[in-house]
């Protein structure tokens, strides 16, 4: 097997707060191959985002701080390297579509101005180059007349065309993975499906992978191969999309599949499933697995040790006792 382009292993981020150290991200290990989707999903608060920002080094420290593991990009360390090597390595290899495109932005400045920012800064090109493919990267995203929109503000644009700038923005240098932070966040079902479909345009195009951060089963099984389930700073369950929705091991991923509706029932009148109880705190997580006070088959032995993260089946991995 080829060497993966991303491979974090045993990575634990934490941050120090009055109230004590959050295990935001807890030993969590997964990796991406070259041009290959994969859905990293869960409930807020489960550690998507903070092991996605850890890859780019995007977190303040302090108060936030790697305690242990790895981020291997192409074989290479990236936790122990400088600002200034991190910098050649952002946007360039590694880019990052963020989650509010509003917040993410700057509003001061106008949308081909940030896009060509980074063309500048990376492929050296002159301000009159660098503004002339950023008006072809916003035609590449489907933005309507990209030589006068350019010129644009972000508040001068909808939802769903902020959404388009910032992925024009992220793949302006043709990286070679983007992280996309739940992109589809805050937009309707019809711009969700536009912004999807473009994504997967994108990496037939460009060739890249892309890591998608997303809480929404759905986005999952259009768009990913594999599939990486978190919860409470963990790696619960690992499998391609069709064995994780076909035979889920872990009873958080069949909870989170069985509160999907489903159309194919539609005639048959039945409550959606809710999980019960609410995520554990990081700052003090339970002893054992994380999920057992939530799981209707918990037992003492849950309760007892951490059940480990292992092969059920051939490219399956759950980290449940049962």
């Amino acid at each position: 097997m080829s060497q993966p382009l991303l491979d974090i292993q045993g990575l634990r981020t934490w941050f120090k707060t009055d109230d004590g150290m959050v295990r935001a991200v807890d030993g969590v290990s997964m990796s991406i191959a070259a041009g290959e989707t994969l859905a990293v999903v869960g409930e807020s608060g489960c550690g998507k985002s903070v092991t996605a920002r850890s890859v780019l080094k995007l977190l303040d420290m302090p108060p936030g701080r790697f305690e242990a593991g790895r981020i291997l990009w192409q074989g290479r360390d990236l936790i122990p390297l400088p600002e200034s090597e991190m910098n050649s390595i952002r946007a360039r290899e590694v880019s990052m579509i963020f989650q509010e495109p509003m917040t993410s932005l700057n509003p001061v400045y106008s949308v081909g101005e940030q896009i060509a920012e980074s063309l500048r800064l990376h492929e050296k090109l002159a301000p009159k180059a660098a503004m002339a493919a950023a008006v072809e990267m916003l035609r590449l995203v489907q933005i309507p007349n990209p030589d006068r929109r350019v010129h644009d503000y972000p508040h001068q644009f909808s939802g769903g065309m902020r959404q388009r700038a910032m992925i024009a923005m992220a793949l302006a240098c043709k990286p070679k993975l983007v992280i996309a932070d739940e992109p589809t966040t805050a937009l309707d079902v019809t711009i969700q499906a536009q912004i999807l479909e473009l994504l997967a345009d994108m990496k037939s195009r460009f060739g890249m992978a892309i890591m998608l951060i997303t809480h929404a089963m759905g986005v999952v099984a259009e768009t990913a191969q594999r599939v990486v389930v978190m919860y409470a700073g963990k790696v619960v369950e690992e499998a391609t999309v069709e064995e994780l929705f076909g035979n889920p091991r872990h009873p958080y991923t069949q909870g989170l599949i069985r509160s999907i509706p489903r159309v194919d029932r539609s005639a048959v009148k039945q409550r959606l499933e809710q999980i019960p109880g609410t995520v554990p705190s990081l700052l003090n997580p339970p002893v054992g697995c994380r999920f057992a006070a939530r799981c209707k088959f918990a037992t003492d032995a849950c309760r007892a040790a951490e059940p480990p993260l292992r092969e059920v089946a051939p490219g399956h991995k759950a980290a449940c006792i049962l």
